[in-house]
């Protein structure tokens, strides 16, 4: 009712938290699933970029999600196919931003992965190709072409 919003920081959090605990070691990380289901607004973060408390950090939110699906255990179909609302529509209520959305005269802030769709990002580790903000491209990388032989 009261309209809160939770935002979980899967990596810190399963680094930092409960790393003093004896064993068994608690996973340090909400209850994403749980607060999800409950109809409750779930997002995704990172708070720390190559810093003592995340030294791996790189500010990719790809990776943020596809460490979060493992520890907090959303490993359904459905769940992996709907995990970019972590970031994005869920993220985006979180800051309350109204104007969200791909929508004429919104802001034009986008990424493009080399992937046919978001399972396939997830799943291939695949590299953002083209970075927009306010419509324009800040920044590019090639597609890398690979081929799997067996």
């Amino acid at each position: 009712m009261s309209g809160i919003n939770f935002v979980s920081n899967p990596l810190v959090n399963t680094h930092l938290q409960a790393r003093t605990d004896t064993y068994p070691k608690r996973r340090g990380v909400t209850r994403v699933p749980e607060l999800t289901e409950a109809g409750l607004n779930v997002s995704f973060g990172q708070d720390d970029i190559v810093d003592p408390w995340n030294p791996l950090g790189t500010g990719n939110l790809r990776d943020v999600v596809f460490n979060g699906l493992y520890v907090t255990q959303m490993m359904g179909h459905q769940q992996i196919l709907d995990s970019y609302r972590f970031i994005t529509h869920n993220a985006a209520r979180t800051l309350n931003l109204d104007d969200y959305g791909i929508t004429v005269g919104n802001q034009a802030n986008f990424v493009i992965f080399d992937a046919p769709n978001w399972y396939e990002a997830l799943s291939f580790n695949a590299p953002v190709v083209g970075s927009y903000r306010a419509g324009k491209l800040i920044a590019r990388t090639e597609p890398v072409d690979h081929d799997v032989l067996f």
